[in-house]
């Protein structure tokens, strides 16, 4: 009797926790800044989507989810519980956040944390699961049918994901969905094309190294070379470069200063032949032994973490060489292109709107901003080169309005601030110093880009017109950011 008792102990496991046991709802509040007039804030916005509970009480979501948030609430699946949540760690670009309680963790405690999978290939089966509305699970079996990178929110930036190929259901959730496959995470579903079926998930080795990062509560964010390329395609460019027929080759296009490129000695002109050991083709793919053709970002951003050096095999003036860049963040861009939970600084003097460009701010021109932005921004965002020297963000005069210190000029719009008083403006604190500064004659000269080049602005009147506009109600007259 003894025996037996032991050989039915020995065969009795505890049961798994099966993936719908993780699933937590995610209400978020959404409120941003309005690029045009960032004094004030837009409508709030609802944002619908599942999380997947790790252990530690995090919960895993896409950033999408969490970026601009003034409220974020914990659901469970049967929407009777819920509980405040905030923001631990979040990488807008790989389109990930980390959320973890705002106080007791109430009903978290009830569920079964997931463990993270091993990365999926293409040809493999995973499981993409929704919620009813009455809490119960809905699993969709999805194929991989490739692996790309992808830009799942913040546009230009890419990362690793699956290309699924699966038959979603309309379902109580946003199309923001964890992937599972043998009861174990392996993705997230950012978006759905039911026309083609066809969903975007963000790969777990993303996933997996984002988790890593976090692990020591300080986030650093994905590495990036700081360069721009074009392909080598086009023969005679090639025979112009001096490249062998039996070598491909992205030409460097663009290093930009204090990258990790810069630092490791990278020179407009060089062109890259191979990354890591990887030979990269004239488009600027290379050959994974797992996945299949991918891009090459995937080199710098997909395993390396920061402050790690990899072999980068270029070809300079004919001759080969290899350089070791010591991996680190991307350097501050001159134009933004996004300012996700950020107040948008400006300031007001006299009437004068001075705001620093962004892409947020050229995108609130509309639906058609790339064509309907006015032409002197727009080079900015495409020849940021041009701009650079001198400059740590591009100033602009974005509007004038009509005071008793702006008549004449209260037609002018989208105007580059080159200097005021002769001081060179590098920045929105640097504009906001200068124009503190009082001058000999009481007259501030601000000088433009565009027609009419000068602007005069009385200091006297101005002070007096700023006192004014806050009394007729404008809540602030700036809002700067401290220079480290």
């Amino acid at each position: 009797m003894k025996k037996l008792l032991i050989l039915t102990l020995l065969l009795v496991k505890p049961l798994a926790a099966a993936p719908e046991d993780s699933l937590v709802r995610i209400n978020s509040t959404i409120q941003k800044y309005s690029a045009s007039q960032p004094w004030e804030k837009t409508p709030p916005l609802s944002r619908r989507g599942l999380g997947t509970l790790l252990p530690g009480n995090r919960i895993l979501t896409t950033a999408a989810m969490a970026a601009d948030s003034i409220y974020i609430e914990l659901q469970s699946a049967d929407s009777t519980k819920t509980i405040p949540a905030k923001v631990s760690a979040i990488d807008y670009e790989a389109n990930l956040a980390l959320l973890v309680p705002d106080a007791e963790p109430g009903f978290l405690a009830d569920l079964q944390a997931t463990s993270i999978g091993q990365p999926s290939k293409p040809g493999e089966e995973i499981e993409l699961l929704q919620l009813e509305t009455n809490g119960e699970p809905l699993s969709t079996t999805g194929t991989i049918r490739s692996m790309e990178l992808l830009s799942t929110f913040v546009s230009g930036r890419f990362f690793l994901g699956y290309i699924v190929k699966a038959s979603m259901q309309t379902s109580g959730n946003s199309f923001t969905l964890p992937a599972f496959r043998n009861d174990k995470l392996t993705g997230i579903l950012t978006s759905y094309n039911s026309k083609d079926q066809i969903s975007d998930v963000i790969s777990i080795d993303i996933i997996s190294a984002f988790l890593k990062d976090t692990a020591d509560g300080k986030y650093e964010g994905f590495p990036s070379l700081g360069i721009g390329t074009t392909t080598t395609e086009d023969p005679h460019f090639r025979g112009w470069l001096k490249l062998p027929e039996d070598k491909g080759g992205l030409y460097v296009t663009r290093v930009l200063p204090k990258g990790s490129a810069d630092l490791a000695g990278m020179k407009k002109g060089d062109v890259i032949l191979g990354i890591s050991g990887f030979p990269i083709d004239r488009r600027g793919y290379f050959k994974h032994p797992d996945y299949g053709t991918l891009f090459w970002p995937h080199l710098v951003r997909g395993g390396p973490a920061m402050g790690e050096k990899i072999a980068i095999e270029i070809r300079r003036d004919g001759k080969p060489m290899t350089l070791e860049p010591t991996l680190k963040k991307g350097p501050l861009p001159l134009i933004p292109s996004y300012l996700y939970d950020e107040a948008p600084p400006f300031l007001i003097k006299g009437g004068l709107v001075f705001q620093e460009l962004s892409k947020p701010y050229l995108e609130a021109f509309g639906k058609d901003w790339a064509t309907r932005a006015p032409l002197n921004l727009l080079d900015v965002l495409s020849n940021p080169e041009d701009y650079e020297e001198g400059r740590r963000r591009v100033v602009v005069l974005t509007r004038v309005v009509a005071t008793e210190a702006t008549i004449g000029y209260d037609r002018i719009a989208s105007q580059i601030v080159k200097s005021v008083d002769g001081q060179a403006i590098v920045g929105l604190p640097e504009l906001a110093a200068a124009l503190k500064k009082a001058p000999e004659n009481g007259i501030h000269t601000i000088e433009t880009d565009e027609e009419p080049y000068q602007i005069f602005l009385d200091v006297a009147l101005s002070d007096q017109v700023d006192s004014d506009l806050l009394k007729r109600g404008l809540p602030i007259l700036k809002r700067l950011y401290t220079l480290e």
